[in-house]
């Protein structure tokens, strides 16, 4: 983020000042109508800036219904009417920001500790991001006449986060399916487009493994990196473009779960010992699940038809893919088959998985056979 202005305002750690928000209006003695133009016509509020935001000793029982009664009216949706609020603040008004990582953290917070709430808060951080993504503040549109070009982009890959689940879905279930069926969609070993697309692969995990030992991270936790990350792909990533979707189309109400910050012994003790804890829904372990069951068949198709008609050279990118995947994910595949502890995938959820499964490829066979006549 070098000649950036600075890292992007966003994620665990972000701190700002109270004269960076309110500018040149903490000074005391200021007009009370034109602090109420800027921030609006909460008459307590006005107070504590003029104030210095300071509680002056009032004593706090004789304040109390008037604070709520303003609680209120400021998390009200229509306070910022007729006033600057949303119009002129942060880097669109030409701040800037610091990078400042201490060796001793300044800020902690209690972050998730098992699947299922990592699942949860992931599909709301991103239903909510693509709510920007698709409104009038999409960075792409209202960042570009306020920002540069560069951090506008920044900004616009947040916003745009959720739309990973698309090529990680197509990359996940298509090469494995014309796997299935015999039908190469990757270059031959021999051929020099195949070095092309190795050299991408591997840059692609090199660059990342360079970002993460730059940042003091380890190989596993790189390792655990991809895997989280093909997993939100799938699950949060997925569900939150949906529920924006809906949102949209007005088929589904703005609902607000909040993650649960209190650790079951058993859970806590699980992830003490870097072990997966799947007792999540079944709506957030089944695609997971199915995509996994796809590839294990693929894979396990590929090396037979290899072994039998010898066309490794042909087959070897997406045998290679598939082996990646399941490399990746091998908790799930633990949990699936060698888990029996109350932590493990149930047999529901992998008998659901296979039907779905099963029905995704032989109708894709079947579209696949029509395609290529």
């Amino acid at each position: 983020m070098d000649g950036l202005k600075g890292p992007m305002m966003s994620g665990t750690g972000f701190y700002i000042k109270r004269e960076a928000l309110y500018g040149t209006y903490m000074q005391k003695d200021k007009d009370p109508f034109q602090l109420k133009q800027s921030f609006g016509p909460s008459n307590e509020f006005i107070k504590w800036l003029n104030t210095g935001c300071k509680n002056n000793g009032i004593d706090r029982e004789d304040l109390l219904d008037t604070r709520l009664r303003e609680a209120k009216f400021l998390a009200s949706c229509t306070y910022e009417k007729d006033s600057q609020w949303g119009q002129q603040a942060s880097k669109s008004r030409g701040w800037t920001s610091i990078y400042c990582d201490p060796q001793r953290p300044a800020f902690l917070g209690s972050a998730t500790t098992n699947l299922n709430d990592m699942l949860v808060q992931g599909t709301r951080w991103n239903s909510g991001l693509l709510d920007v993504c698709l409104s009038r503040f999409c960075p792409i549109v209202y960042g570009l006449s306020r920002m540069s070009i560069l951090e506008t982009m920044c900004y616009a890959y947040l916003s745009f986060q959720p739309f990973y689940c698309l090529p990680v879905w197509c990359l996940g279930t298509i090469p494995q399916l014309c796997l299935l069926n015999g039908i190469p969609i990757y270059p031959k070993v021999s051929s020099p487009w195949f070095v092309m697309f190795s050299l991408v692969f591997i840059s692609l995990l090199v660059k990342y493994l360079w970002d993460v030992l730059y940042s003091g991270g380890t190989i596993q936790t790189w390792w655990r990196e991809w895997r989280v990350w093909m997993i939100k792909s799938v699950t949060a990533y997925s569900y939150g473009s949906l529920y924006t979707v809906l949102k949209l189309l007005g088929l589904k109400e703005a609902s607000f779960q909040p993650t649960n910050k209190v650790a079951d012994e058993e859970q806590f003790r699980r992830y003490q010992m870097g072990v997966f804890d799947f007792q999540t829904s079944t709506m957030l372990l089944a695609p997971l699940v199915s995509l996994l069951i796809i590839n294990m068949a693929s894979f396990t198709w590929g090396i037979a038809r290899v072994i039998v008609s010898s066309g490794w050279r042909e087959m070897f990118g997406q045998i290679f893919l598939s082996c990646f995947i399941l490399i990746v994910n091998y908790p799930f595949i633990e949990g699936m088959i060698l888990r029996k502890d109350s932590g493990c995938i149930p047999p529901n959820v992998i008998l659901l998985s296979a039907v779905f499964s099963l029905i995704f490829l032989c109708l894709g066979s079947i579209v696949l056979m029509y395609t290529m006549i």
